[in-house]
C-alpha cells in the first residue's frame, strides 16, 4: 500500500543526531508495518502531489508553524486537505496536520488556553472504532504543541481528549482521522524540543512537568498498529 507523507517541517540539523528526520521518525513508527510503503513530498519546499490515484492514504507531519500563518504552502496544503475531503481520501493528520483538518473544515484553531502542551499526555477515548485493534479506553501519547483545535467543524467527530487536550483524537466521517499528539515522536527528542524551548518559549515549570512525565512510556506500537489498520481498512 502507498502511502504518501506530507512534510510539513523538518527537524532542525543540531537535533537529528537523535533520531534523525520526520521521515526517519515515519519510517520507525511503521517498522512492524512493511506493507505501507511511504513516500515524502516536501509541502514547505513547494512539493505537492500531482496525482492523488498514486496513493491509498495520507500522513502529515507536525510542524512549528501555524495553520494561521500566511504562507503559500499553508494555504494551498488548507486546499489539498479540502480536495482530500472531498473525494473521501484517507488522510491522517498529527498535530498541525490535525489543527489544519480543524482549519481547512471550518473550525477554528488558535493557542491553547493552558499553554504549551509537552511530553506525555494520558488521553481517554470517547469513541472506539474498528481500526482500534486492540481496544484500550486510555493511551499515552507524547505531545509538543502551542495551537490547538479550539472550535470544531460540525462535521469533525471527537474521538479522545484529554484535561489540557478537549479535542486530542478526531475523525470526519470515515476518511479523515486525526491525533494533536505525536505518534511518531520518541521519548528523547521530545526532552530535547523541550530543552532547546526551557525559560524561551516553554516556562521552566511546564518543561519540568513534562520531562517528568517521560517516566512512563508512550503507546507508540498501539498506535502505529491503529493508524495502519485506519489507512488500510
Amino acid at each position: 500500500m502507498r502511502v504518501g507523507l506530507l512534510l510539513c517541517d523538518h527537524v532542525r540539523p543540531g537535533f537529528r543526531s537523535v533520531a534523525g528526520d520526520y521521515p526517519d521518525f515515519f519510517d520507525k513508527l511503521f517498522t512492524t508495518h512493511p506493507e505501507l510503503v511511504i513516500d515524502c513530498f516536501d509541502l514547505t519546499a513547494g512539493q505537492f502531489p500531482t496525482d492523488l490515484d498514486d496513493y491509498q492514504g495520507w500522513i502529515t507531519s507536525g510542524s512549528r508553524l501555524s495553520v494561521n500563518d500566511d504562507i503559500a504552502w499553508i494555504q494551498q496544503m488548507a486546499d489539498l486537505v479540502r480536495t482530500l475531503d472531498r473525494e473521501r481520501r484517507k488522510l491522517v493528520g498529527i498535530c498541525f496536520g490535525a489543527q489544519m483538518i480543524g482549519h481547512a473544515l471550518g473550525g477554528t484553531v488558535g493557542r491553547a488556553s493552558q499553554g504549551w502542551q509537552v511530553g506525555i499526555k494520558e488521553v481517554t477515548l470517547e469513541s472506539v472504532e474498528p481500526w482500534m485493534v486492540p481496544r484500550i479506553d486510555n493511551f499515552r501519547i507524547l505531545h509538543s504543541n502551542a495551537d490547538q483545535i479550539l472550535i470544531a467543524p460540525d462535521r469533525l467527530r471527537i474521538l479522545g481528549s484529554s484535561a489540557e487536550v478537549p479535542i486530542s483524537v478526531i475523525a470526519v466521517e470515515e476518511h479523515f482521522v486525526g491525533f494533536q499528539g505525536h505518534p511518531e515522536f520518541v521519548p528523547a527528542y521530545s526532552a530535547v524540543l523541550m530543552e532547546a524551548r526551557r525559560g524561551t518559549l516553554i516556562p521552566d515549570a511546564i518543561v519540568e512537568a513534562g520531562l517528568a512525565s517521560l517516566a512512563l512510556p508512550p503507546h507508540t506500537d498501539l498506535l502505529s498498529d491503529w493508524i495502519a489498520s485506519f489507512l488500510k481498512a
